[in-house]
């Protein structure tokens, strides 16, 4: 049972950053729907929600979903969502 919830949650965490990426940065790539497809770690996939929500470019997404869960700080002009302005 509980391994069928950690499953839902993992669903949901990716189908949230889906959205948000897709809402913020246009359609994805496959690639980049696979390699998230594949993250199997809660806490980074909830890291990566916030990172998605607040990176000003698809890059830096990019780049911090490659830190796997070895970042721990979203903090700087790097993650200012109006960077773009």
């Amino acid at each position: 049972m509980e391994f069928m919830n950690e499953q839902q949650f993992l669903m949901g965490d990716r189908e949230d950053i889906f959205t948000i990426l897709r809402m913020r940065f246009g359609e994805l790539s496959t690639d980049i729907i696979q390699a998230i497809g594949k993250i199997q770690d809660l806490s980074t996939l909830q890291r990566l929600i916030l990172v998605a929500c607040n990176a000003p470019h698809l890059d830096v997404f990019l780049e911090e979903m490659r830190e796997g869960n070895q970042a721990y700080k979203i903090t700087g002009e790097r993650f200012n969502p109006l960077g773009l302005i």
